[in-house]
C-alpha cells in the first residue's frame, strides 16, 4: 500500500497516532475489534453484503463486487492472498469475529446482510407538489444565501470568539444572529454552511471571514447559492449521495430515516446525526423543501451545477439597480440589489434590515467612512443620483455637504524620531494630531474615550502620541471625529484599518507526521525488523496467554522447536512454560528465528 492509500486508510479508519510507535502498533490498531466495529458502522449494506459473502466464501452469488471489494481492501478489512483468485479475498480474523458477534448486538447476521430486503418504497412526489416544493425551496435558498452573506459581513467587521469548550460565545452569537436575520439557535448552522464553503474560518480562537469571501460576495445571488450548495454536495458521503440520487423523486421523511437505518445497519446514533445534519442543511439551502428534493436539488445531486443554478435563478426575486432615498436618511431597496451596487452602498450607509426589501441608513459616521475610503462629496452625490428613484432628498444632500466640509478637520501624521530634536516631546512620540480648529483639538485632548492613546498637547494646534499613526487614526475615527491621515508633505493619504480576515491557517495533519515516523522505522536493517516482529509476536502471546511454537537456532546450526506459553519478555530474553516438558524455559531472542501461533 503506497503512502497515498495509507493516508486515506488512516483518515477513513480515524486512527489516532498517539501510542503508535511502529508498523506493528499500526497493525494492532487496525485489527482491534473496537476499531473494526467503528469501520463497519460506516459501511452501507451492499458493501457489508460483499464482506459477508467474502467471509462465507459465497462471492459468486454477488453481482459485480469488484468496486466494493476495493473499498473494503482500502479500509484494511480484507486482503487477497497472492496465489488466490480475485474472487477469494481473505477476511481478517478480527473482522470475522466482529461479524460473528453482530446478532448478539442486535445487528444483522451474514445471511441477513446478503439476503435482507429493503423497507417499503418512499412516497413519490407529484407534479403539482413539485411546483410548491420548488417555490418553498427558492425561499429557503434565498434566505440562507442572504444569511451567510450578512454573517460574513459581520465577521469582516468584527471576528467572533470560539469558546474553549466549543461553540461561539453568546454575545458574538447574538450579534451574528441579528446581522444575519436568523434565530439565535440557527447561527451554528449558518456558520457551518459558510465554513464548509470555505467562506468562514477559525484561527487563533476567532471566527473570521476567509479570503474567498470577498470574491464570493461579488457574485450574483444564484451563483452564491450554487457555491454553497456545491460545498454541501462535496461533503456528502459518497454512499449517502448514492442513496439520495436513487430517490430523487421521493419524499425524504420518516420513511427515509427508516431506510437509512436499514442501509447503514451498524451506523447507530452517529450515522443518524450525520444524516440528520446533512438533510437539515439541504432543507436550509433549498436543495429540499418539506423533505422532498427541489428541481434545483435534483440537478445538483445528478452533478449538474449549471442546470441547478439556472433552475434556482428562475425562482429567485430579480436583482434591482434602483433604490428609494428617503427624507429620514434611510435608503430602501425594492428588491435584492445587484452585488456591485450593494457593496458600494454598504461603504456609504449602514445596513438596517436585510430581506427582499433591504434598508440602509446614512449617518455622519458612515459618510466619514466613505470619505476616508476615497469618496468625495461629488462622487457621493453622483452615485446616489444614479441609483435613486426619488432624487436626493434635501436632508441627505445637506448631510453630505456638512460632513465633507468638516472631513479632515483633524489630520494625523507620523513623527520621524530621527528628525526630532533630542530632549523634546517629539523625540519620544510616534504620531501627531493637528488642526486649525483649536476648540475641536481641545475637545479631543480631554476626551476620556481617547485616554488609551495618551494624547499630549504641545501647542494650540498640535497633539502628540507615543502610538503609531494607524492606531491614533482609527481611534479618532471610531470616536466619530472628522479625521484623515496625511504624509510628511501634508497630502491626504489612505491608511487601511488592519483587516480582520486572516489567511486560512495551514492545516496540520497528524496522520502525515505518523507516516513520516513509520517511514523512518522502515529504514532500519531487515534483520532488526525481523527481530522486532518476533518480539511483537511474543508480546502478544504474553498478553493473550496463548501457546506458540518457538523455533530456536542452536549453537551447532540446527534448529529446535519449543511449544511454550510465554510469561515474560525482558532483557533480550523470553521466559515461558514448556507445554510438553512442563518446565520453565528462558530463551534468548537473538537465537529465535520464528514464532508460530497454534491453529
Amino acid at each position: 500500500m503506497d503512502d497515498q492509500a495509507l493516508t486515506r486508510l488512516l483518515h477513513d479508519r480515524e486512527v489516532k497516532p498517539n501510542g503508535i510507535r511502529d508498523v506493528f502498533d499500526l497493525a494492532d490498531a487496525l485489527l482491534d475489534r473496537s476499531s473494526v466495529q467503528q469501520a463497519l458502522a460506516r459501511l452501507d449494506r451492499p458493501t457489508l453484503a460483499v464482506l459477508a459473502a467474502a467471509s462465507a466464501g459465497t462471492l459468486d452469488d454477488i453481482d459485480d463486487p469488484t468496486q466494493r471489494l476495493q473499498r473494503l481492501h482500502g479500509l484494511a478489512l480484507l486482503d487477497a492472498e497472492p496465489e488466490a483468485p480475485a474472487t477469494a479475498p481473505l477476511v481478517y480474523d478480527s473482522v470475522n469475529e466482529q461479524l460473528d458477534s453482530w446478532p448478539s448486538l442486535g445487528l444483522p447476521s451474514r445471511d441477513d446482510l446478503i439476503s435482507g430486503s429493503a423497507p417499503a418504497a418512499l412516497e413519490s412526489v407529484s407534479t403539482t407538489d413539485r411546483r410548491f416544493i420548488d417555490r418553498a425551496a427558492a425561499d429557503h435558498a434565498f434566505g440562507a444565501t442572504t444569511a451567510v452573506a450578512e454573517l460574513l459581513a459581520a465577521l469582516e467587521l468584527q471576528p467572533a470568539r470560539e469558546l474553549h469548550r466549543g461553540g461561539m460565545s453568546l454575545p458574538d452569537a447574538k450579534r451574528l444572529a441579528a446581522s444575519a436575520g436568523v434565530e439565535l439557535d440557527a447561527v451554528p448552522a449558518v456558520r457551518r454552511i459558510a465554513e464548509n464553503a470555505q467562506l468562514a474560518q477559525l484561527a487563533g480562537g476567532l471566527w473570521s471571514a476567509a479570503p474567498l469571501a470577498a470574491e464570493w460576495a461579488d457574485r450574483a445571488t444564484a451563483a452564491r447559492w450554487t457555491h454553497l450548495a456545491s460545498a454541501w454536495l462535496d461533503r456528502l458521503p459518497p454512499e449517502l449521495r448514492e442513496v439520495l440520487v436513487e430517490r430523487l423523486h421521493a419524499v425524504w421523511g420518516e420513511g427515509f430515516a427508516d431506510y437509512v437505518d436499514w442501509f447503514f445497519p451498524a451506523g447507530g446514533d452517529r450515522m443518524r446525526e450525520r444524516v440528520s445534519e446533512h438533510l437539515a442543511d439541504a432543507e436550509r439551502l433549498g436543495i429540499t423543501a418539506s423533505g422532498a428534493p427541489s428541481t434545483a436539488g435534483m440537478h445538483l445531486l445528478r452533478g449538474e451545477p449549471a442546470e441547478a443554478e439556472a433552475a434556482m435563478a428562475e425562482l429567485f426575486p430579480g436583482e434591482v439597480e434602483k433604490v428609494y432615498l428617503q427624507h429620514d436618511l434611510t435608503i430602501v431597496s425594492p428588491g435584492p440589489l445587484a452585488p456591485a451596487i450593494d457593496a458600494r452602498l454598504r461603504r456609504i450607509a449602514d445596513v438596517e434590515s436585510r430581506s427582499l426589501a433591504s434598508s440602509y441608513r446614512v449617518t455622519r459616521q458612515s459618510l466619514t467612512r466613505a470619505l476616508g475610503g476615497g469618496e468625495t462629496a461629488e462622487s457621493l452625490r453622483r452615485f446616489l443620483a444614479s441609483i435613486s428613484l426619488t432624487g436626493i432628498p434635501q436632508p441627505l444632500d445637506y448631510l453630505i455637504g456638512e460632513t465633507s466640509s468638516r472631513y479632515g478637520a483633524l489630520r494625523v501624521g507620523a513623527i520621524d524620531p530621527s528628525a526630532a530634536t533630542p530632549g523634546t516631546a517629539d523625540a519620544s512620540a510616534r504620531s501627531y494630531v493637528r488642526s486649525d480648529d483649536t476648540g475641536l483639538l481641545g475637545t479631543v485632548a480631554v476626551d476620556q474615550e481617547l485616554s488609551a492613546i495618551a494624547l499630549e498637547p504641545v501647542g494650540p494646534h498640535r497633539l502628540i502620541s507615543r502610538f503609531p499613526v494607524e492606531v491614533v487614526l482609527w481611534s479618532l475615527h471610531d470616536a466619530r471625529y472628522p479625521v484623515v491621515a496625511e504624509d510628511a508633505e501634508g497630502r491626504t493619504i489612505e491608511i487601511e484599518r488592519p483587516r480582520t480576515r486572516q489567511p486560512a491557517p495551514e492545516p496540520t495533519d497528524p496522520v502525515a507526521a505518523l507516516l513520516t515516523r513509520l517511514r523512518d522505522t522502515r529504514t532500519v536493517e531487515p534483520e532488526e525488523t525481523g527481530q522486532a516482529w518476533i518480539a511483537r509476536q511474543l508480546e502478544q502471546a504474553v498478553k493473550a496467554r496463548t501457546i506458540v511454537d518457538v523455533t530456536v537456532t542452536l549453537p551447532n546450526g540446527s534448529e529446535a522447536v519449543y511449544r511454550v506459553e510465554p510469561t515474560g519478555l525482558a532483557g533480550g530474553r523470553v521466559r515461558g512454560r514448556d507445554a510438553k516438558a512442563d518446565i520453565e524455559r528462558t530463551l534468548p531472542l537473538s537465537h529465535i528465528s520464528a514464532v508460530t501461533p497454534l491453529p
